[in-house]
């Protein structure tokens, strides 16, 4: 019961970190580094420090030749397509738009557990997708008429869905690793992939960086990113992957939008409209239904 509990509060204090790193990190791209280039940046840099930690403190453990291709879809779904296209989709859009549209992802890990763990389906679940989906529509639509903020409002809402649903996929495909490996041993095999799939993509945008103009603001931004965000919340996560279920652990993404949207407006980078509460409403009551325990009776025998 106490592993329970402290796999929950790692969750809770990665998701609290994932929930200021919407508008820290906005702060940052696209005007000092650029998207690609700072993705580049965060996981040479984090793949280095899970190596290094992993090769001090943690036995080392081989890798059966079969997993490997699964830690590959590992590092293409939680590493690759998740960070390219959130901080892509962040770049375009706001940090609260950025954090509605993460809730959806445990909406999504259902409906891959439907596919890949072949869970039970039941209707109010299927309801709870279908709210949570046409919240996240409605924000993609229309959320770009109700603020000034952003390039391409669109454009980066969609990315950051295909970045919801990628880390949904990623939640899914880790857990029989999980299971299998010391989480050191998984993580630091990921973010080598990770570093080889984003370097194509980030290259030329970290080349082009003048690291002579950065603030003391700039760097200490750029080091929570790094470190915080993602060195010490893919730990956090890990550990609670080891010890609950991936639905579980995705449950904690309801926070992200709340303690996103209270930062934001505390220092003033976002703020609240009728088309954002609309689309948060719908994404939570759909997470909710999907979320909720309920009795077998329910369960869609049709299916």
């Amino acid at each position: 019961m106490r592993k329970r509990q402290t796999a929950i509060l790692a969750a809770l204090i990665a998701t609290s970190i994932y929930g200021i790193t919407f508008t820290i990190a906005k702060d940052v791209m696209p005007l000092h580094i650029k998207p690609f280039g700072f993705i580049l940046l965060r996981v040479t840099i984090a793949a280095s420090l899970f190596w290094i930690v992993g090769s001090l403190f943690f036995k080392s453990e081989p890798i059966d030749r079969k997993d490997f291709l699964r830690i590959f879809g590992a590092a293409v779904f939680g590493v690759a397509i998740n960070m390219l296209s959130f901080f892509k989709g962040l770049s375009y859009t706001t940090p609260i738009n950025a954090a509605v549209i993460m809730a959806t992802a445990p909406i999504m890990v259902f409906v891959f557990s439907i596919f890949i763990l072949k869970e039970k389906i039941i209707f109010r679940k299927i309801i709870g997708i279908a709210l949570g989906l046409t919240g996240t529509v409605f924000l993609i639509l229309y959320g770009h008429k109700s603020s000034a903020v952003g390039s391409n409002i669109m454009l980066g809402n969609t990315l950051v869905f295909i970045n919801a649903t990628s880390y949904s996929l990623y939640l899914i495909i880790v857990k029989k690793l999980l299971d299998k490996y010391h989480p050191f041993t998984f993580v630091k095999w990921v973010y080598l992939f990770g570093v080889l799939l984003v370097l194509p993509f980030g290259f030329n945008e970290l080349s082009e960086v003048s690291w002579n103009t950065f603030t003391f603001d700039i760097w200490w931004k750029i080091g929570f990113i790094v470190v915080l965000s993602t060195f010490l919340t893919y730990l956090l996560n890990l550990f609670a992957l080891s010890k609950l279920k991936p639905t579980t652990v995705s449950i904690f993404i309801y926070l992200q939008p709340v303690i996103a949207t209270i930062y934001a407006l505390s220092v003033g980078s976002d703020s609240l409209n009728t088309v954002k509460i609309i689309a948060t409403i719908c994404i939570f009551l759909g997470i909710y239904l999907v979320s909720v325990k309920f009795k077998k009776k329910e369960v869609l025998k049709v299916i």
